[in-house]
């Protein structure tokens, strides 16, 4: 049984980290909490589904989903957040602005596609099974191991290896500095916005494949997962998101199944306020002054 928690969190950490390292792109650019992020989380998957529903193919359906995400994403910043920051208003003030954003978007969810719980159409992916001695795992489950980690490894190289990514650490360390250095900081912020979005729309597809229940109220739960995933690893930290997505795994899979499936959500709660005790700058986080 502990082996096959063990494949469970490992799977599932991956999505979490996926979700979370959304959060932590704007953060870290920004210094700023967008709890709109679920939103675009749950209209990813929204968006997914529609795909499917239409005839398209899941490989196709989803980079559309996180294309369509994070173009939300790029418009979320452009209503909700680039104002305020203009006229440098207090990070309270895009804080309350994205609360209302998510309150918006999750309405209009409600509108198109009605409060009910929506499902993914049987064999929409092939239902297979491996059996590894006492270890099952399902080629779902492998597929979206496999999905996260590649798109993880393509965002790790597309911050540390281009000129975009140079780009926007430059602007997560110093804005005003990289405005004088030529660097087009609105053009970046847009570019984070649009790739936390699409982002969290992968990450609404996959977990919405995995569990086939999408609703406009998926983002709730998972709200509370990516803040403790960043607070764990470290606001702003694109590996402590990573190495926080599988700690919290780890932790909910094996409450789950040594304790009661009741204490999943405590658990996030838990962890959270371990972290904020103890070590506020998170397991890999640095100080407020060099947040990227």
């Amino acid at each position: 049984m502990f082996w096959q928690q063990v494949v469970n969190a490992i799977w599932l950490g991956a999505v979490y980290s996926l979700f979370s390292l959304g959060y932590t792109l704007v953060f870290g650019v920004l210094g700023i909490l967008n709890l709109a992020h679920p939103s675009l989380y749950m209209w990813g998957a929204f968006i997914g589904l529609m795909c499917v529903n239409a005839g398209l193919p899941l490989w196709l359906a989803l980079p559309l989903a996180m294309i369509f995400s994070g173009l939300m994403g790029v418009l979320l910043d452009r209503i909700a957040f680039k104002t305020l920051r203009d006229r440098n208003a207090p990070h309270l003030a895009t804080l309350i602005s994205s609360i209302g954003a998510s309150i918006f978007l999750i309405s209009a969810a409600q509108g198109v596609f009605s409060a009910q719980v929506s499902r993914f159409p049987f064999g929409v992916f092939p239902v297979k099974v491996f059996t590894l001695g006492p270890v099952t795992i399902t080629l779902l489950q492998i597929s979206i191991l496999a999905i996260s980690l590649a798109i993880m490894l393509f965002l790790r190289w597309l911050l540390m290896g281009t000129k975009l990514g140079q780009a926007t650490r430059a602007v997560a360390f110093n804005p005003v500095t990289a405005a004088r250095l030529g660097i087009p900081v609105d053009r970046v912020i847009m570019q984070t916005f649009f790739l936390a979005g699409a982002l969290a729309g992968a990450a609404g597809v996959l977990l919405g494949l995995a569990f086939n229940a999408i609703s406009p109220f998926m983002g709730g739960p998972m709200n509370l997962k990516g803040l403790t995933v960043i607070v764990l690893g470290g606001l702003g930290n694109i590996e402590g998101a990573v190495l926080g997505g599988f700690i919290l795994s780890f932790s909910e899979v094996m409450s789950v199944a040594y304790l009661s499936s009741d204490l999943r959500d405590a658990v996030s709660f838990v962890l959270l306020l371990i972290i904020l005790l103890f070590r506020p700058n998170g397991l890999l986080g640095r100080s407020s002054a060099k947040r990227a």
